[in-house]
């Protein structure tokens, strides 16, 4: 006759005892005979309501669910040469990502000889930021890589959220007053 550790609905160790023992145990308190670890010598089993447990374990998952959060990064491309109307479309694209709390790629794209005076492509962007501060925090610095000049920008409100989460002090933005009238 085969044996297996029981642990009782309160969770205190029984022992070990016959199988046919333990389904009795669990029959007379009304509630199932679980296996929980069938590898061990001898198998482990848990009196418990094994409906009630897995009620309780699909709500944790929910609620795991509704409080995860899923970072969505969005990318726009602009050229060296870019006009200032489609500038500022894109600029506006940029805003409502940012107003929808997701990361924003902002990639410079160039092309031939463009690629001598990275430097203008890194004009737009820092410029793209400057006229974003309000709204976005400069994530990573635009870098170049390979034909390409990329920055990332991210919500400023997320960023203040994940810094009260880590415990530190939120950076306050700086804002200028003037006393001119």
């Amino acid at each position: 006759m085969e044996s297996v550790r029981l642990i009782d609905a309160s969770g205190e160790n029984v022992g070990v005892v016959p199988i046919a023992r333990a389904q009795e145990i669990a029959q007379r308190a009304n509630l199932d005979l679980v296996e929980v670890a069938p590898d061990a010598r001898p198998p482990v089993v848990r009196i418990m309501d094994y409906g009630k447990w897995r009620y309780e374990q699909e709500q944790k998952a929910k609620q795991a669910r509704k409080h995860q959060s899923q970072i969505v990064i969005k990318e726009i491309k602009f050229r060296p040469k870019i006009d200032p109307h489609d500038y500022a479309t894109k600029k506006g694209h940029v805003e409502r990502f940012l107003k929808h709390r997701d990361k924003v790629k902002v990639t410079i794209m160039f092309r031939g000889r463009e690629l001598l005076h990275p430097e203008r492509g890194e004009a737009i962007l820092l410029r793209l930021a400057d006229e974003l501060k309000e709204l976005a925090i400069i994530e990573s610095r635009p870098n170049l890589d390979g034909r390409n000049m990329i920055m990332m920008l991210a919500p400023v409100k997320e960023i203040a959220a994940a810094a009260k989460e880590s415990g530190a002090a939120s950076p306050a933005p700086a804002r200028q007053t003037s006393d001119e009238s």
